[in-house]
């Protein structure tokens, strides 16, 4: 289904705040005193809710909120994998951090169980129950693969990263078959990988995948804490050779840098420019998400302009999330009657 959208649409990166009803049941289920069919059920409620709240807060382009993903953004995934086992986790104690994640290491060949990761059941239930514009999200290649170590089966990272892309290429026209009209997908700006080998994991991936393909590169977001440098530079001008139609990115959080970097590289594509910050606290008003649009539309047309967070609310708390959601729309708003003269 097409939907016409607004001069500057507002969108979401992905993940959205959940209700606090939705760690109780998610701990209950793990303590065993709930069954599939309870853990069901109460996803298919989050999503309504999630739902609700990005229609409310005035977004144009919105998710499931990927709230059906219990721990983490690919770690519901993992734990449904085969061919992986899980490695000792070196440190417990002491503050988070990205060295506490559980890691694994391949010992077969890669496979996901029947039906994949479900993505287009996931995508099946939002489309029917919103009249709003869509857009399905999957990890890529080297964001499922980054954890995982090659072991004997794979000769390296990259291999397990090429592996990754095969499976997720399934899911992806799964996702077109399910209706999906625009998907995107999230890899992270690890530092070790270049930009050309980034692009050519993004086109395996979506090899025949006829959809509107988005490309977020995200800095880490664990706990609203990064794991990267954050910096693009060094990724252009390869990424460019990825078949992406648009590319989603981090800008409100680093005080709108490296916005040169789109009117150098952006090469007439479409950009989902990060103008508000997901990792910070701040509150940020209407007017402050219009002053940051004004400043991406020097560089970047406003037909070929979407907004949207930095990345996703996963790690927010859920008023935080819609607090800044409304502002987004608010200010995208006053940016649209400034452009068109209209009120």
């Amino acid at each position: 289904m097409q939907h016409a959208l607004p001069l500057i649409p507002t969108s979401v990166v992905g993940s959205h705040g959940k209700p606090g009803w939705w760690f109780s049941a998610v701990k209950a289920h793990e303590r065993g005193e709930s069954g599939p069919g309870d853990l069901e059920e109460m996803f298919d409620d989050a999503v309504l809710a999630a739902i609700r709240d990005m229609e409310t807060a005035g977004i144009d382009v919105i998710t499931d909120g990927e709230v059906r993903r219990t721990d983490g953004y690919v770690d519901t995934y993992y734990a449904i994998l085969k061919g992986i086992a899980p490695l000792p986790v070196k440190r417990r104690a002491g503050p988070w951090g990205y060295d506490q994640q559980q890691r694994y290491e391949a010992v077969a060949r890669i496979e996901t169980p029947p039906g994949g990761f479900g993505l287009a059941h996931d995508f099946e239930f939002l489309a029917k129950h919103t009249t709003r514009a869509t857009k399905a999200t999957c990890a890529g290649p080297l964001t499922f693969g980054s954890r995982i170590h090659p072991g004997t089966v794979y000769k390296g990272v990259v291999d397990v990263a090429e592996r990754f892309a095969e499976v997720i290429n399934q899911e992806l026209k799964a996702l077109v078959a399910a209706g999906a009209g625009w998907i995107q997908i999230d890899e992270p700006a690890r530092g070790n990988v270049s930009g050309e080998e980034m692009a050519r994991l993004f086109n395996l991936a979506t090899d025949g995948v006829r959809a509107k393909l988005g490309f977020h590169i995200c800095f880490g977001n664990r706990f609203g804490r990064s794991r990267f440098n954050r910096t693009y530079e060094p990724y252009f001008p390869g990424l460019l050779e990825a078949r992406a139609d648009q590319f989603v990115l981090e800008f409100a959080g680093r005080e709108l840098s490296e916005l040169e970097l789109w009117k150098k590289y952006g090469d007439g594509r479409e950009l989902g420019a990060g103008v508000i910050d997901v990792k910070g606290f701040y509150p940020e008003t209407p007017d402050d998400v219009a002053r940051r649009i004004r400043r991406v539309l020097e560089v970047c047309p406003a037909e070929k302009l979407t907004v949207n967070p930095d990345c996703g609310f996963g790690w927010s708390p859920r008023y935080m999330c819609n607090q800044k959601l409304a502002s987004l729309a608010a200010g995208t708003a006053l940016v649209r009657a400034q452009l068109t003269g209209t009120r």
